[in-house]
């Protein structure tokens, strides 16, 4: 079965990711023949921790229910990572998962906000 009203939604995520694998593969001197093959998955992440105007929310918080912390972030001592606490972690963890469904409404009123 067909859902005809998704395939925008597609097309938009499509256009993203080649706008940002143009953006990051053009050069003038050499062909960049497979070198996409090697951006995209960096495309796909950087898309994926974008914040949406729409929600407010980044897909992957709408997955996961948090944010990530990403490697930089460990290595260049991001204050959030220098505070861990492993108790306190798996406290605000259960607290993020119990209020991921509010944080969804959330995000679907303030996308309905955002189509008026």
């Amino acid at each position: 079965m067909a859902q005809p009203r998704c395939n925008g939604q597609v097309e938009r995520a499509n256009g993203l990711i080649l706008q940002w694998l143009k953006a990051r593969i053009f050069d003038r001197i050499e062909k960049y023949g497979s070198k996409w093959i090697q951006e995209l998955p960096i495309v796909v992440w950087g898309l994926r921790m974008q914040r949406s105007r729409a929600t407010g929310y980044s897909p992957f918080f709408m997955v996961y229910g948090s944010e990530a912390i990403l490697p930089t972030n460990i290595a260049f001592g991001a204050p959030h990572t220098q505070n861990y606490d492993e108790g306190e972690a798996e406290t605000t963890w259960r607290i993020d998962l119990d209020s991921a469904e509010e944080h969804r409404l959330m995000a679907a009123l303030h996308h309905a906000r955002y189509e008026q």
